[in-house]
């Protein structure tokens, strides 16, 4: 028996931000001139989301809006946030505001504005299973993408777009009483039914610091106990010779240096991303504490160089001073980590190949400059990454900062490299 099997120039894993911006590039692409480039994309999700968890009203975007979907890549092009405004009959409103930096919900529904304008070319609600290579010869031809609905797609090309996981420290275990920040909001709700009276917020970034504001202000009669490490929450960089880390050239410049110069720059620049926190959010938080001292009801309490070395299943949190060794026993409704989130490994879903994907000293995997995984074995196509590149690209590896001029490098490169061994659109017979 034979069934027919789809063959795309590229199938994307996953479709967030990056794999939509790349899906944004191929239609503009595939609007010109040239030869068209055939995808589609898998998303488990049931539809487009970003971060719905921390889709707190009040909070910004802390990168500038031109840094969209494809600014930096086509300042013309129709997918822009300023056509969005303009569609949402906000354009002179935003104008006036005389801001860089959108509100994040407004940000999320141009995310979905844009995602609507493309869905054609993505099956939500589809996780995939499995990649299967497809040799001819010793050659890797194509790639056989299994999902968990049975259908199955061919694919030139795979890029890998399967974002970050929530990180917790090494020991935690996630419970109804301990939870990582990206479920915030879905988790406030049922808190608000239960009455806490205490809230333990561990770390020292922004997203720690939202979430603490947050709680205090949804919960006045709980008391939101910040642990971390530092001696008080530090201003994000984003000055502007700082922010060039984030420039197009500068991820030349970072995947040219070698290992030594490249941690430097990461040990340099950290601040204009990593445990930094928005100034206007540290001086109202510091607000807050002061008032409350003032007033003789302190309900946000900040256990600055501490660490907690204990914490159980029921909520209870042993907090360590580092420079006293002094325990505090804390009895919390909710331990809240906000501790990051680490690049999702897309190897496991290569099955056999997986063991021929080239990887440095560290166990990382070695990435071309156009994003393609090295691979020992020889491929016709590629294997690119969106994401978990940071260790050759630089920070901007999982940021919106570079995503337009990302996928243009990736899209150019797929089409420069492309060997046609059926006219896009044709179908292959594979045995069932």
């Amino acid at each position: 028996m034979t069934a027919e099997v789809p063959i795309y120039d590229i199938v994307g894993v996953g479709f967030g931000p990056s794999n939509l911006a790349l899906a944004i590039a191929l239609a503009e692409h595939n609007g010109g001139q040239g030869e068209p480039v055939t995808a589609h994309f898998l998303e488990r999700q049931p539809r487009f989301g970003w971060h719905r968890g921390m889709l707190i009203d009040t909070a910004t975007m802390q990168v500038s809006f031109l840094k969209d979907l494809v600014t930096m890549r086509n300042p013309t092009s129709a997918f822009s946030f300023l056509n969005y405004l303009h569609e949402a009959g906000r354009l002179v409103d935003f104008i006036n505001h005389k801001n860089l930096f959108p509100l994040r919900v407004e940000f999320h529904d141009y995310f979905e504005w844009a995602a609507a304008k493309v869905d054609d070319v993505v099956s939500y609600g589809t996780e995939v299973v499995a990649v299967r290579p497809v040799y001819d010869g010793a050659e890797v031809a194509y790639f056989d993408v299994e999902a968990s609905d049975g259908t199955s797609l061919r694919a030139r090309n795979l890029v890998l777009g399967t974002g970050l996981r929530p990180q917790l420290p090494d020991g935690v275990t996630a419970g109804p009483r301990i939870w990582h920040n990206s479920e915030l909001l879905f988790r406030v709700e049922t808190l608000r039914q239960s009455d806490p009276k205490r809230f333990v917020v561990v770390g020292a970034g922004q997203s720690a610091a939202e979430v603490a504001a947050l709680l205090h202000d949804e919960f006045p009669r709980a008391e939101v106990c910040a642990v971390f490490a530092r001696y008080g929450y530090s201003p994000a960089d984003d000055s502007s010779f700082a922010n060039r880390i984030f420039d197009p050239e500068a991820v030349d410049q970072f995947y040219q240096a070698g290992e030594p110069v490249k941690d430097r720059l990461m040990r340099y620049h950290g601040a204009t991303n990593y445990s930094a926190v928005d100034i206007d959010l540290i001086d109202e938080l510091y607000r807050r504490v002061y008032r409350e001292k003032v007033l003789g009801v302190e309900r946000l309490r900040l256990f600055n160089v501490s660490r907690p070395v204990e914490v159980t299943d029921a909520g209870t949190v042993t907090v360590e001073s580092l420079t006293t060794g002094a325990q505090t026993v804390l009895e919390a409704d909710a331990v809240v980590y906000a501790t990051g989130y680490r690049p999702a490994d897309p190897t496991p879903l290569l099955g056999e190949l997986a063991a021929g994907c080239v990887r440095d000293e560290s166990g990382r995997l070695r990435v071309s400059r156009d994003y393609r995984i090295a691979t020992e074995f020889p491929l016709r196509g590629g294997i690119y990454l969106q994401g978990g590149t940071e260790h050759t690209h630089g920070i901007t590896s999982s940021l919106l900062s570079n995503t337009a001029v990302r996928v243009g490098e990736i899209l150019q490169s797929i089409v420069d490299r492309r060997v046609v061994a059926e006219p896009a659109g044709e179908y292959a017979v594979s045995a069932s």
